[in-house]
């Protein structure tokens, strides 16, 4: 069964920093892009960041608004755990984050459609 459930959520400054774990399980993700997407109430889902796997050739990704304040990360050497490291958080970074996964590399990456596998969701809530 596959799995993918995601940690460290909460309720931070502005200026603060959280990190967000997602522990993917039930099949082999080491050789899948892992993203990082976010929902707003109200909004829709946005693509927050991607990173390919160790031995492709993607380059890791970051929206425009998170660049220079987020850095994506993983591990793949049990299950694959995908990491998030939110610095200099803003209250516009308040939304539901969530850990996507996608079996190929290519095409609209930044698009959620295109990812197969998702968690539950992990709520950030950044006050100012």
């Amino acid at each position: 069964q596959v799995m993918m459930v995601e940690s460290g959520g909460g309720l931070v400054q502005a200026g603060g920093s959280l990190r967000l774990s997602c522990t993917a399980s039930g099949r082999t993700f080491s050789s899948y892009v892992m993203g990082w997407f976010r929902q707003a109430p109200g909004k829709e889902r946005e693509f927050v960041s991607y990173i390919g796997w160790s031995g492709g050739t993607t380059p890791t990704t970051y929206a425009d608004s998170v660049k220079g304040r987020f850095t994506i990360s993983r591990d793949d050497t049990k299950n694959t755990l995908l990491y998030l490291h939110m610095n200099n958080l803003k209250p516009e970074d308040t939304a539901s984050y969530y850990c996507a996964a996608r079996a190929y590399s290519g095409g609209r990456m930044m698009d959620p459609a295109t990812y197969g596998h998702w968690g539950q969701g992990t709520q950030v809530t950044v006050s100012s």
